[in-house]
Parts: structure tokens; sequence; C-alpha cells
């Protein structure tokens, strides 16, 4: 069974890049927003400071800064669509101006001493949710330098009265304190969270696309079956006269014209055949037995060199008759990524069982290779695992790499359709295979409630499409 930590994944689905596609998705016209209400809101703070609380500002210096934010933001409207999506350059740029306007303003009124200091915890809010993460580190450097900084230089505030509004200095250190660890707490607490909400959407849109592949190949087979079936009459009545026209030929030419049609009509119905044959009359069927699912799934995986070997059965004491199952898309793609990662990395084997009771149908997938590793157990089928150790199996083949991203497409599939699924090893915790056993490798299970898998009782599977003749 393939190693987790092994599983292909492709560039685009990797968490790693996930933050470098979501900065692009900040528009223009949102930070101008942002920006015109964090500029309403600092003017109306000024006047009721002012007119309110009758404090004491540097309101020249107050409104000329109040002034350059708005000049920005009627830039950014002129110059730029509103429909401009921002890069992760131009973006943190954005925030970074954001911040010393919002610092400036703050040392015109008091520092710390003003509790407005807070608001610079939205810009590093934004970076944690928008940008990756060197850009998210530089933001809050740059936050926990100015909240530093207004420690120390800020002018004072005043009442009408010339009395200085301060804190203590006590207090003074531990509201700073508060701030920088604010910062570094809500800057990973919502990277963390935005990233598994990223990793996860990012997923399950790869499971959609796996789902939706297969249910187009499925629907191609259709396709190809009724072509097959449809042109069959045809092509047997062109070839029926082309073989009349034969033998009633007069000249040399209109022989020729006729055998030449025939020839053609026998290869479109080869190619019909051909096609046809690429499996079983039954995969255009819905309803198939259960064995005939399972192998049609696995069907892609033979010739690899690892030999497949399918045990069907009931379980002691339970009815013979094998259920007979929807070919459901989920079932089809989860169960051939299973037994993919067995092939990939069993030594010679891989064994798939499939047992059924008056309750329950099961399928395990097992093989003969080094296994998972025990510290990946408990996070096995979450995408794009990172529960890695620097040594890997020696078993491992070497170069396959990838994030988790196959075994979460297949549990999650296979739980769309009801089944219970569960990990393990045939070995050990000491990675030593159990005595008297064979399969020392990775073991795959999927339980099924009978009632909700099972439609039908027993039937054979069809036999290959035959040409008409």
């Amino acid at each position: 069974m393939a190693n987790p930590h092994f599983l292909p994944a492709t560039d685009a689905l990797d968490p790693r890049h996930a933050f470098d596609r979501r900065a692009n998705w900040v528009r223009m016209r949102t930070l101008v927003l942002l920006r015109w209400i964090a500029i309403s809101g600092q003017i109306v703070a000024v006047i009721v400071g002012r007119s309110t609380f009758s404090l004491q500002f540097e309101i020249g210096l107050i409104y000329a800064t109040i002034g350059a934010a708005i000049i920005t933001n009627l830039m950014a409207v002129l110059i730029f669509p509103q429909n401009k999506r921002l890069s992760e350059t131009e973006l943190l740029a954005a925030l970074i101006l954001d911040m010393v306007q919002l610092s400036l303003l703050l040392a015109l009124t008091g520092g710390l001493n003003n509790p407005f200091a807070l608001l610079i915890l939205a810009q590093v809010a934004i970076s944690a949710t928008a940008l990756g993460r060197n850009s998210t580190i530089v933001v809050c450097a740059i936050a926990v330098g100015l909240i530093t900084t207004l420690l120390f230089f800020h002018l004072p505030l005043e009442d009408v009265e010339g009395r200085i509004l301060q804190l203590p200095p006590l207090f003074l250190a531990g509201f700073w304190a508060a701030i920088v660890i604010g910062i570094v707490f809500q800057a990973a607490y919502a990277r963390r969270v935005i990233s598994e909400v990223s990793t996860m959407s990012d997923a399950l849109a790869a499971t959609q696309m796996a789902l939706a592949r297969e249910q187009k190949l499925t629907d191609l087979g259709g396709v190809v079956a009724a072509a097959a079936h449809e042109l069959g009459t045809p092509l047997s009545t062109i070839a029926l006269v082309a073989g009349e026209m034969i033998d009633e030929a007069e000249t040399d030419t209109l022989r020729d014209d006729a055998v030449l049609i025939r020839a053609q009509a026998d290869r479109c119905r080869e190619i019909l055949r051909s096609m046809g044959q690429a499996g079983n009359q039954d995969r255009h069927i819905r309803i198939a037995p259960v064995s005939s699912v399972i192998e049609e799934a696995a069907e892609p995986h033979r010739g690899r060199g690892i030999d497949l070997v399918f045990d069907c059965r009931a379980e002691a004491g339970s009815d013979a008759s094998q259920p007979s199952i929807e070919r459901r898309p989920e079932i089809v793609h989860g169960a051939r990524n299973l037994i993919q990662n067995a092939v990939d990395f069993a030594q010679v084997r891989v064994w798939v069982d499939i047992r059924w009771s008056d309750t329950v149908v099961a399928l395990r997938i097992s093989d003969d290779g080094p296994g998972f590793p025990p510290e990946a157990l408990p996070f096995l089928g979450d995408p794009f695992l990172r529960h890695r150790k620097d040594g890997t199996h020696p078993d491992s083949r070497p170069g396959y790499e990838g994030l988790g991203l196959g075994l979460f497409i297949a549990k999650t599939l296979l739980e769309r359709s009801g089944a219970e699924i569960t990990f393990a090893n045939a070995r050990d915790g000491f990675g030593h295979a159990i005595p008297d056993t064979a399969r020392s490798g990775a073991i795959a299970s999927a339980v099924w409630p009978r009632e909700t898998l099972a439609v039908a009782a027993d039937r054979s599977p069809l036999g290959p499409n035959l040409p008409t003749r």
C-alpha cells in the first residue's frame, strides 16, 4: 500500500502555493471600500474627541495625515479599474501603507495611550488570510516595530485644561505586550485556520474533478456501446449488398469498387468491435455484481508486474448469492485509487478480498509492501499530509513524491457511497511482519451496510461484446 507521504500531487493543488493564489483574490474595489470606512472612522473619532471630550490635537497634522489617505484612495480609484486583482506585492505594499498612516495618527494622538492602537491588528488579520507566509512575517514585524516606536515616540494627549492623559507605566507596558502578543497570535491562528480551509477546499475540488472524470468515462463507454449497437446492423447491410454487387459486377472497375466498399465496412465493424471489447457488456449497465465492479476498477493496474489476487466469497453462514450493486463512479474511482496505491508499493502481490454477509459488504485491499509509516496512521485520509519524518522507509519507491491527495480522494468518494474506511498495517508496532502471513504491508478496508449498497440478488457478469456477422 502506498506510503501517503509519497502520493502523487500536482503543483496546482499543493497547499504550499495556495496563498500565492489567494492573494490574487483580493480586488482593488474591496481595498478601496475598506479604506473609505477607515477614513470615515478616523474623521468621526477626531471630531468626537474634540467636541465631546475636549481633547487637544495637532489638528493640522492630523487632517494632513487623513488627507494623504484620501488622496491615495482617490488615485487608486482613478488609475486602476475597480475589478483589478491585487498581486501579493501590491497587497503587501497597501497594508504597510495603511499601518504607517494609522501609526502616524496614533503618534499625533497619544501613542499607546490611545485605545485605537488595537486597530493595527486589522492589517495583520488581512495579511494572515490573504498573503503568503513570508509576506505575513514582514507585516507582523513592521506592526511590532511601529507599536514599539509608538511606546516611546508620540505627542501627549491633552485635555482642554492642559492635563496630560496617559496610562501608568505598568499598564502602558502591559498594553504594548498585549498588542504584540495579539499580533503574533492572531497571525498564527488566522493563518492556520485559513490554511486548513484552503487545503480542504483544494482537496475537495480535486475530488470533484476525479468524480467528474470518472462519470465522463462511464458516459463515454455508454456512447461507444450505443454506437456499436446502432451501427452494427447498417454496416452488416452494407457488407451484404457489397457482396452481391461483387457477384453481379459486369466490369472490373465496378467489382473493385464493390470490394473496396465491403473492405471499408468490415474495417468499421472491426473498429467498433475493438472499442466495445475494452470492457464487458455489463460495463454499460448500471447494475453489476460487486466483484465485477471491483475488477473493473482494478483493470488499469493489471500487467504492471504485480500479481492481483481476487478472493470473492460470502462469510460463513451467510447467503452465498453475490450482491449486485450500482456501478457508481465514486465506488469505481475510489477503489481504483486504493488498488493503485497498493500496486505502487507492493513487492510481488496485492490481495483484493470481497466479502459479504446478510448485513454488510466489505472490501479489503492488502499487499506485501513496506506498509504505512506508524506515525502517519492517525492522519491517513487527510489531504496534503505533513506528518513526515526525515527518513523514509528503505523500501519506498525513490522519486515517488506527493502529499496524500490520492488517499483523501479515495476515502472521500467511498464515504460518499456509504462506506466506512479504515487503514492499518499487517506489521506490529516495531515494523516486524506478523508470522505466518505474506500480507506484510498495508491494509485498506471499506465496509458498506448491505442495505445501502446492494440493489439486486446474484447476477453473473455478461460476456465480452461480439461482432455482428
